[in-house]
């Protein structure tokens, strides 16, 4: 919920400066960690138009934001809000995603939660996604519920994994 609030607070905070360009390296200098990820995440978002033109951004780019995505939407409604929204769009990419972060024991959380669904693979489509979770998520809500028990517990400590990750890949958030 905490993300969430930061998340929309930084959105106001974006659109006020939206005649200034995005300056990395002043991000990177905010003294709190959480902050500087959700910055990133709010240009990217702002830059990408919440996902719908993607292909804006670059690969390290789309990791960041598919990581977020997850924690934002799990940490307000659950594995459940994630595959309803459109950020399980991504659910299958989002284990690829932690992964090359170093989110191992999170990757494999999203796993268990994507195995409910027919081969473990869910549906990019949206509305084919939420017909599919409409006749899964009685028997997928006992493994969610442990899931997002297990997400909450924050093995991977996201933040700080995401900023190593933002610092080794600098140049293609500089862009």
């Amino acid at each position: 919920m905490k993300k969430l609030l930061i998340f929309i607070a930084s959105i106001f905070s974006a659109n006020a400066s939206s005649q200034t360009e995005f300056d990395l390296d002043k991000v990177l200098k905010m003294e709190r960690r959480d902050m500087i990820v959700t910055e990133i995440d709010s240009y990217l978002n702002k830059k990408c138009e919440f996902g719908e033109k993607i292909d804006r951004l670059n690969e390290s780019q789309i990791v960041l934001l598919i990581v977020e995505n997850l924690e934002r939407e799990i940490n307000n409604g659950g594995f459940n809000q994630f595959y309803f929204n459109s950020s399980g769009n991504y659910a299958n990419e989002t284990i690829d995603a932690l992964t090359k972060i170093g989110a191992n024991k999170t990757a494999e959380i999203v796993k268990k939660a994507n195995s409910e669904f027919e081969n473990g693979t869910v549906p990019k489509d949206r509305a084919e996604r939420q017909n599919k979770l409409e006749l899964i998520e009685e028997k997928a809500e006992e493994n969610w519920n442990k899931c997002d028990s297990e997400f909450y517990e924050y093995n991977d400590d996201l933040t700080e994994l995401l900023i190593a990750f933002i610092l080794k890949n600098k140049s293609d958030f500089e862009k």
